[in-house]
């Protein structure tokens, strides 16, 4: 299993498999074919038909920069190696260079058909299931976290400091940004009044849930709107796992390395769901990118908390589970509606998850490892209209007149 470095990318939303994939496919070309002087791109599938309004016209078009680019969408072929494809063709002088295939997987991870990244990262856990680490550590009498730091190198802490830098100031950056979101759908920011709102009591829930709540809509409007942010494992899902830390920082004062510890757990969680099943919402649906994030701060959280290992599952089983099925049905294209709010009631559930855990965990019937494959097949069985097309669900059935 390779590096949880592949779960936490840094770079611009606001999608990781439609904008940070494709850039680094443009880049690729860029980098073999430095003779080119245009080339010929086609997007597939998702790509085709929600590329617009992830943006993903314009990140090809600022990667090839003064290079011309002509731009295909093919919406009707069907028999693609992945939901997320692309085919760019390097010209020169209209004759053609080289032509490559690429898989945007998700979470910003590539693949080239029938080939391999010179950058790909190779593993470094011999375990790849929950199941069997946990039986490891136990052997070992051994935590997630010394576990995580014995396979990983000495490069991982400092990586995972500059992420949580990122996480942090992707959210103070949203707390204090107010307007409407770019897109067309004219989503009002909402991260600054939630924030207020949780500093005084409210006659239906906690005041903290508020705070979550905003600090979940902090990270995601930023990443909607196109600025720096931090895979976990989507741009898309990139609101819950940096909220609930967030919060735990801000009220119980976690210091740094307690909370990059934290962040480490949640990354192999996330890297077990990532190569036993996909957090690619084109693949199987939302359940793959917020429900997975789910699943990382539950699992977070009842490790920041002091839990052992069958907590720690148990909370991100529980997260996976109460997930399942969730569609992704992005209005207009756009990572906006229903994806924020989903990412704050995602963060909520995670507490609730870590919270059921305390009691239940030593009579769960379900493991973790179960629930990821529970989900991939949800996942596979779902139309493909609710699979990031943009063809279904709400974004079939919204309209911007008053429902």
């Amino acid at each position: 299993m390779q590096s949880i470095r592949e779960i936490y990318k840094i770079g611009r939303g606001p999608s990781s498999s439609h904008t940070i994939g494709p850039e680094r496919a443009c880049l690729y070309m860029l980098s073999n074919y430095k003779a080119a002087t245009a080339f010929d791109v086609t997007l597939f599938g998702s790509l085709a038909k929600t590329g617009e309004g992830h943006r993903t016209d314009y990140v090809i078009r600022q990667t090839f920069g003064k290079i011309p680019c002509q731009i295909r969408k093919d919406t009707e072929k069907t028999d693609l190696p992945h939901p997320n494809t692309m085919a760019i063709t390097a010209l020169k002088n209209g004759e053609e260079l080289g032509q490559k295939t690429f898989l945007s997987v998700g979470g910003g991870d590539l693949q080239i058909l029938g080939e391999t990244l010179p950058d790909g990262t190779a593993d470094c856990y011999p375990e790849s299931s929950f199941t069997a680490i946990r039986a490891l550590c136990a052997k070992e009498d051994i935590t997630l976290k010394d576990y995580i730091f014995r396979c990983e190198d000495a490069s991982l802490r400092p990586y995972l400091n500059e992420a949580w830098e990122q996480m942090k100031a992707t959210i103070r950056k949203g707390l204090h940004t107010q307007g409407v979101l770019p897109g067309g759908l004219n989503v009002k920011r909402r991260a600054m009044e939630l924030r207020l709102t949780g500093r005084r009591e409210h006659n239906l829930i906690k005041k903290e849930n508020f705070l979550i709540s905003a600090y979940a809509y902090a990270a995601c409007e930023e990443n909607a709107a196109g600025e720096r942010m931090v895979t976990a494992p989507t741009c898309g899902a990139s609101g819950v796992v940096p909220a609930v830390l967030y919060y735990e920082k801000e009220m119980f004062g976690y210091d740094r390395d307690e909370l990059v510890d934290a962040l480490a757990v949640a990354g192999l969680i996330g890297q077990i769901i990532k190569t036993n099943a996909s957090v690619s919402g084109a693949e199987a649906g939302c359940q793959a990118e917020v429900g997975s994030a789910c699943a990382m701060a539950a699992g977070a959280l009842a490790y920041l908390h002091g839990k052992g290992l069958a907590e720690i599952e148990a909370a991100a089983e529980m997260a996976m589970e109460h997930c399942l099925g969730m569609t992704c049905d992005p209005v207009g294209g756009l990572v906006q509606i229903p994806c924020i709010e989903r990412n704050a009631v995602a963060a909520m559930k995670a507490y609730n998850a870590a919270a059921l855990a305390e009691i239940v965990y030593d009579d769960r019937k379900i493991s973790f490892d179960l629930v990821v494959q529970t989900m991939y097949a949800t996942g596979k069985d779902l139309s493909a209209g609710y699979r990031e097309t943009a063809d279904g669900g709400l974004a079939k059935l919204y309209t911007d007149k008053k429902q």
